[in-house]
């Protein structure tokens, strides 16, 4: 039980590290993006794919929801509580990086709805990293690469939990019940 408790306390200090340092590289690079660029000067990182350009957004990715701004900060809400959960409930490391940069990113993004809110919860997230095809910020970055490596972690079958370790070990509850049986039997 130790053992459980000890890495427990592990994977909670890996979230913590991960999600307090992301979300300061994030609220950093934003309020580097609110001085620099506010005077609507675009600054070419690389020409024809990246360019620095201080937007606003009210809506989730690409703009879309920007009437419901206040709904998106509810739902971030509900995202980030979700994800603390899963992180604590997780037996995974690679579970628990995942889950703490996609904390960060809605987090990251939930503080600016909040800070630059004109009402309830309908402030604007700061973008800036213009890619052409969309704008966004490094938040945004962190919530990508968590969905990618989500998706890696599936495919190649990353337990989640004790119990999904016991499947892919082929072990089943009553596999335990059974050798204690067996062991009883052979005695």
């Amino acid at each position: 039980m130790k053992n459980d408790q000890r890495r427990l306390r592990d994977r909670v200090a890996v979230f913590a590290c991960i999600a307090i340092a992301a979300i300061a590289i994030d609220q950093l690079t934003k309020m580097w993006a609110l001085s620099a660029l506010a005077d609507g000067r675009t600054i070419r990182v690389i020409p024809g794919l990246l360019s620095l350009t201080l937007v606003r957004n009210p809506g989730a990715s690409l703009g879309m929801g920007s009437g419901m701004t206040w709904l998106i900060s509810l739902l971030a809400m509900a995202a980030c509580v979700a994800l603390v959960v899963l992180a604590v409930r997780t037996i995974s490391m690679k579970w628990t990086v995942l889950f703490a940069f996609a904390f960060a990113g809605a987090f990251g993004n939930l503080i600016d709805r909040v800070i630059y809110a004109e009402g309830f919860l309908n402030g604007k997230v700061v973008d800036f990293l213009n890619y052409g095809w969309s704008i966004g910020n490094v938040a945004d970055i962190f919530l990508m690469l968590a969905g990618v490596a989500a998706v890696l972690l599936l495919f190649l079958g990353e337990p989640f939990s004790q119990k999904d370790l016991d499947e892919a070990n082929g072990k089943t509850l009553g596999d335990d019940a059974n050798a204690t049986d067996d062991g009883a039997k052979a005695a």
